[in-house]
């Protein structure tokens, strides 16, 4: 075990100790968040979690576990560039150790035991944000994450009129509230999400910057080898959206829709340590995944849409009307994910999109996530 004044622990091989400890944990925040004594959301200061994660952690400094492993990430502001620190719920700090303790990490991950917890405890939150009761944990998460003033942007703005905690999760936004920048230009593409957004020209520097998971591929995320044969040398732009942030997705494009796919799989966090850290496993093709192909107007492109569930999130939500055939517009509302974080990652084919630059810059240079909003700009084309 490594001391306290150690700045670079070495991490230890996962006992089934403590991998039983996690395990037990989680599932305790379940069990007290149905009861109404906990909120999964809870503020992630070491004071609120040091009672969970000194039982999970075998070095003597907490600090040092959370800086071996870098459980937090820092954000741009795209409007300031402005870096500022994401806070993190509890659950997803749980998901990180199911991902980072130890050398063995990976083996663990693939454990039939850990897959079924994980998808157990996803439906088992999902069942109890569905209950009257959760309307309790509406108003702490709204104070935990500082969403007051984002309420007016809401269709329905009063807290208290949402019967379900999963409703306000998937609260609907004004239209006026995300207008779609350049809006006479078809060749815009916008951001799907109020998300924090990587863009990368091209799928290998995707893999080159961030997707560090062994074996990611485009033919695996879409489950489909002649698909993926048009988009492996496109753009590819990764939408992640945090438990607070606005949880519905939008169309980046013009264009009808093709088809909808739907890719069981499992339910591991998206927070980018696990998508960052070289060895780990490839998240975005194990997860339980939508795929949406449109083809795009007015040259008839393929434009692949992916919805990626993760952690606690126990449903994806076509709107009614959205499904093959249907003629949809840049920013229109596609679907909404229930409690926890999520993803929906887009896919252009080669020289289709040129990204825009300061998101590559974040993405590639500084390696670290922008904050963008649904409709904002993230890149034009075709490019010749």
């Amino acid at each position: 075990m490594a001391s306290s004044s150690d700045p670079s622990p070495t991490p230890q091989p996962p006992s089934v100790e403590h991998q039983q400890v996690a395990v037990a944990a989680l599932q305790k925040l379940v069990q007290e968040s149905k009861d109404g004594d906990r909120a999964p959301h809870e503020s992630t200061t070491h004071s609120g979690i040091s009672t969970y994660f000194r039982n999970l952690v075998s070095w003597d400094s907490l600090e040092n576990f959370e800086n071996v492993w870098h459980l937090g990430n820092y954000v741009i502001d795209r409007q300031t560039g402005k870096k500022t620190f994401e806070p993190m719920s509890i659950y997803v700090r749980l998901g990180m150790h199911f991902l980072y303790y130890g050398y063995g990490q990976e083996a663990v991950l693939h454990l039939k035991q850990a897959r079924e917890i994980l998808e157990h405890q996803s439906k088992q939150m999902g069942a109890a944000y569905d209950a009257p009761a959760s309307k309790a944990h509406i108003e702490p998460f709204i104070t935990t994450f500082n969403l007051r003033d984002s309420l007016k942007e809401m269709v329905e703005p009063d807290p208290t009129k949402y019967a379900t905690f999963n409703q306000f999760f998937a609260r609907e936004i004004k239209l006026s509230a995300r207008p779609i920048a350049e809006p006479d230009d078809r060749l815009v593409v916008s951001s799907p999400a109020d998300c924090r957004l990587t863009v990368f020209p091209t799928v290998d520097q995707a893999t080159k910057y961030w997707i560090k998971g062994y074996g990611f591929t485009i033919a695996k995320l879409l489950n489909d080898e002649h698909l993926a044969a048009q988009f492996t040398e496109g753009t590819i732009a990764i939408a992640r959206l945090a438990p607070q942030d606005y949880h519905r997705w939008h169309s980046p494009v013009d264009g009808t829709v093709q088809s909808i796919t739907e890719i069981p799989g499992t339910y591991y966090t998206v927070n980018p340590q696990a998508i960052t850290q070289p060895g780990i496993l490839d998240v975005f093709c194990e997860n339980r995944r939508s795929v949406m192909i449109i083809n795009r107007k007015p040259n008839n492109i393929p434009i692949v849409v992916v919805a990626v569930g993760a952690m606690l999130v126990g449903s994806i939500k076509y709107n009614p009307g959205i499904q093959p055939g249907a003629e949809i517009k840049r920013g229109d509302c596609l679907g909404a994910f229930q409690y926890g974080g999520s993803t929906v990652i887009v896919l252009c084919p080669k020289g289709q999109v040129v990204p825009d630059k300061d998101l590559v810059e974040n993405s590639t240079q500084q390696r670290c996530e922008t904050l963008v909003q649904v409709g904002w700009r993230i890149g034009r084309g075709p490019a010749n």
